[in-house]
């Protein structure tokens, strides 16, 4: 499997995110953002957490218009799998290749923390591996990870299984720590080809690090 993962300035969890993959037997290659062509080989697309050109003006809006965003965009379009994780989330969401939108956390405080999550959906590659119900402990650490969709947009993506995951506690019952609608922590597309998500899976590989969980949800995409 060969996966991409996008490098802005300010990116700062590429390296995570490449030694994730490659520890599950990826092949992997870093991609400038100045960049505008994506390898015909590539299987996945990941753009990796950080703080993209500083989180100025909003979080993920000056990354949008890099110039690997449009080859990002073709290849998605033609149904090539993307993964966004946090600041990904973010850049996605602006580049209207995910709907909805990430505000300042309700608390106003950059959050950095171990959190549970429950499987919203899992038809679709990225969370086929669990059963939906399920709970998971993946870490969490942003500033802006309040997730805002307005009520017709809420319906759509229950409407088409697009919501992955809530934010919750140990039992499942929901623990919202940011805000978001519906303590929504992951959505997809309608084709279910591109993933977002607020928490970190590829800080989630070995429980000596607190959690192992990470390893499924890397794992859906292989072999898809």
């Amino acid at each position: 499997m060969n996966v991409a993962i996008v490098q802005f300035p300010g990116t700062n969890c590429e390296y995570d995110t490449q030694y994730a993959f490659e520890k599950l037997g990826a092949k992997t290659e870093l991609i400038w953002h100045k960049e505008t062509v994506i390898s015909d080989s590539t299987d996945l697309i990941v753009i990796a957490g950080g703080f993209s050109y500083g989180d100025y003006l909003r979080s993920g809006a000056i990354a949008r218009f890099s110039p690997i965003m449009n080859a990002v965009e073709s290849y998605a379009e033609k149904g090539g799998k993307v993964l966004g994780i946090c600041n990904g989330f973010q850049v996605l969401t602006e580049s209207r290749l995910l709907p909805g939108a990430l505000k300042r956390n309700n608390n106003l405080h950059f959050i950095s923390r171990h959190h549970h999550l429950k499987i919203a959906g899992n038809e679709n590659v990225f969370l086929k591996k669990f059963e939906k119900g399920s709970v998971v402990n993946i870490p969490i650490a942003h500033h802006d990870g309040n997730y805002y969709i307005d009520p017709d947009g809420l319906n759509a993506l229950y409407d088409n299984d697009q919501v992955l995951l809530h934010y919750c506690d140990a039992e499942g019952n929901i623990s919202n720590p940011n805000g978001s609608v519906d303590a929504i922590a992951g959505v997809c597309n309608a084709a279910k080809n591109i993933f977002g998500l607020m928490p970190h899976p590829e800080r989630a590989i070995e429980s000596v690090l607190g959690s192992d969980d990470g390893i499924a949800m890397l794992e859906g995409f292989f072999a898809s």
